[in-house]
C-alpha cells in the first residue's frame, strides 16, 4: 500500500506551548483515496523533538509495511538520514564526535523501529508557502497545542524544554 505522510513539528505562534500534526494519505488497491489527521498538544518542548514525534506516531499507525514518503519541513529530520547520521551514532553507542550523548537518543531509537517494516523516502518540503498539506500539518499543531485535548501519545508529554 502507498501512504504519503506530511509533518509539521511545531505550533509556531504558541510561546511556551508545541504541538505536532501530521496527515496521512493512503491509496488502496481500488484507487479509493483515504485521509487520517494526527495532532498532538504538548506544554513544552523543542521543534525538533516534535518533528520526530510527528513521524514516529504517523508511522506507527500503519498496521502492515508500506511504501511510504514522508514529506517533512525539518532539514534536522531528513538529513538524519539522508547523512547517516544515525549509522554513526549507534556505531558511537550514541555518542556525538565530542563522546556527549546524542540528544533525543530515545525518539531516534523509537524511529528506527516506527520506520522499519516500511519502505520510507523523505522528502523535504522548503517552508510552508503553496504548500497546502503542509499549511494544514501547522494548523493541526496549534489546535493541539491550543486545546490540549487531542491526546494520541501522553507519554512523551515534557514540563521542560529539552
Amino acid at each position: 500500500m502507498k501512504v504519503t505522510i506530511y509533518t509539521d513539528g511545531a505550533a509556531r505562534g504558541n510561546p511556551g506551548n508545541g504541538g505536532y500534526g501530521a496527515v496521512l494519505l493512503y491509496t488502496n488497491s481500488k484507487g479509493e483515496t483515504f485521509t487520517r489527521e494526527l495532532s498532538q498538544g504538548f506544554e513544552r518542548t523543542t521543534n525538533n523533538r516534535m518533528e520526530l514525534l510527528a513521524a514516529i506516531v504517523a508511522l506507527e499507525t500503519l498496521n502492515r509495511p508500506c511504501d511510504v514518503e514522508l514529506h517533512t519541513d525539518s532539514q534536522y529530520l531528513v538529513k538524519a538520514f539522508n547523512d547517516h547520521w544515525i549509522d554513526g551514532w549507534i556505531r558511537r553507542g550514541w555518542k556525538t564526535a565530542a563522546k556527549k550523548p546524542v540528544k533525543n537518543v530515545d525518539l531516534w531509537q523509537r524511529l528506527l523501529a516506527a520506520k522499519e517494516p516500511h519502505q520510507v523516502t523523505f522528502i523535504w518540503v522548503k517552508g510552508h508557502a503553496g504548500h497546502s498539506l503542509n499549511e494544514r500539518c501547522d494548523e493541526l499543531a496549534t489546535t493541539a497545542a491550543d486545546s490540549g485535548t487531542l491526546s494520541i501519545d501522553t507519554g512523551f508529554a515534557e514540563t521542560d524544554a529539552d
